[in-house]
């Protein structure tokens, strides 16, 4: 079984998304929409499905280091984790902020902020890139002699830490706002007004943002998401819009220097011949409208069936991975984005997802027979690739019939 603390916390966040749910109905908060939750949830599934191999690639280099050029060896005491810990807590600070200040290291990142709403699911929309960039901010505790499993556990402890500071349903914690990351720094942080943006990057510790000159106290409620709205629920585009836009840009400039600098410059930067620095615009919030696509009833019930069977399939894989081979991963990997692509888009009602999920439909159960035929699998494989078949055919069938009417 894959001893990753995340992975393993999978059923925590589940039970504190629907306890910040329940309550959300209770108060009348509107905190929830499903579309956007779904989105998020799908971004967290493509996340941990590209750190099966990104993230053995970052650690892989970390263990390299540390074995071979670590100048320290410690004793395993208070000393030690106390050391680990502000330290990697420093590391994850930097990693941070560079992901806001440095365009390239943006694309890997601004998938977290992508959700126009705050809640608890919004800490699990996590980018499928962001490794790329974010990994080598850590290696100098490879050099300084701790333990690769030790950063690890001790990275995985910062990343759950964080998961409870996304809701609104908490609000300030008074001498703790001094010291830790709370609820109020972290909407901040996810705050797309002017004077929020690029505030507030602590991981556990908020001392960092008030010594590095990166801390705003959370003021007038923000307004969440990224100053280029991402306008879709699609999770795999949701990866790459960034870079897609970038790659506009870089058509337009002419000067490979310009080039460049433009990658590694912060987002919004242009040369001042192509119109300078693009800043954030203020917002009117009076006039502000979040995005949003029409579904009906059925059709979220459908989407929100579909996903649930996905999201039980992909907790399973996790738990079970080091069962498969790299390309089984891989396969399976392909076989749930393209899941989580079609219950986003389905949402959008675009006219090429009708066709694909048709496709789904079919494939996936006659792939589970064909597996269960070849493998040997129980009689019982067989009946829940029927059953899928059976209820997803004539659920998703009505629903177009619906439609055409």
């Amino acid at each position: 079984m894959d001893l990753n603390p995340i992975v393993l916390s999978i059923p925590i966040f589940f039970l504190l998304i629907g306890i910040e749910f329940v309550a959300e109905r209770i108060t009348h908060r509107h905190l929830y929409r499903l579309p956007d939750a779904i989105a998020n949830l799908s971004c967290g599934i493509t996340s941990q499905l590209s750190g099966l191999f990104l993230k053995i690639f970052a650690i892989g280099i970390y263990e390299i280091l540390y074995a071979n050029f670590s100048l320290f060896t410690w004793e395993r005491n208070f000393v030690y984790w106390l050391a680990l810990f502000l330290l990697a807590d420093l590391a994850y600070y930097w990693a941070h902020r560079m992901s806001h200040e440095i365009n390239l290291f943006w694309g890997g990142h601004v998938v977290h902020h992508q959700s126009e709403d705050y809640n608890l699911s919004v800490a699990l929309r996590q980018s499928s890139l962001q490794v790329i960039w974010t990994f080598a901010f850590s290696l100098p505790l490879a050099f300084l002699g701790f333990r690769t499993l030790d950063f690890a556990l001790m990275s995985a402890f910062i990343t759950l830490y964080q998961f409870w500071i996304h809701t609104e349903l908490i609000g300030k914690l008074g001498w703790f706002e001094y010291v830790f990351n709370t609820p109020s720094h972290h909407r901040v942080h996810h705050g797309r007004d002017p004077k929020y943006i690029d505030k507030n990057h602590a991981g556990t510790l908020i001392i960092w943002d008030r010594i590095f000159g990166t801390f705003q106290e959370e003021e007038e409620r923000p307004t969440y998401g990224v100053t280029k709205p991402l306008n879709s629920w699609n999770a795999v585009f949701a990866n790459f819009s960034h870079y897609a836009d970038m790659w506009n840009d870089l058509k337009k400039i002419p000067y490979w220097s310009d080039r460049i600098k433009y990658i590694f410059a912060r987002p919004g930067w242009l040369p001042e011949y192509l119109g300078g620095y693009r800043p954030a615009p203020a917002i009117d919030k009076s006039a502000y409208r979040k995005y949003h696509t029409q579904a009906s009833l059925s059709l979220s019930l459908y989407i929100l069936f579909q996903f649930t069977v996905c999201l039980v399939g992909t907790a399973w894989f996790l738990f079970k991975q080091d069962a498969f081979t790299l390309g089984e991963k891989s396969f399976i990997t392909v076989l749930i984005s393209f899941t989580v692509v079609n219950c986003g888009v389905l949402f959008e009602n675009r006219a090429w997802v009708r066709k694909a999920e048709w496709v789904r439909i079919v494939t996936y159960p006659l792939l589970l027979a064909v597996l269960t035929y070849i493998n040997a699998w129980p009689v019982f494989w067989y009946h829940l690739s029927a059953a899928f078949l059976l209820i997803s055919g004539l659920w998703f069938y009505h629903l177009q019939q619906k439609e055409a009417r």
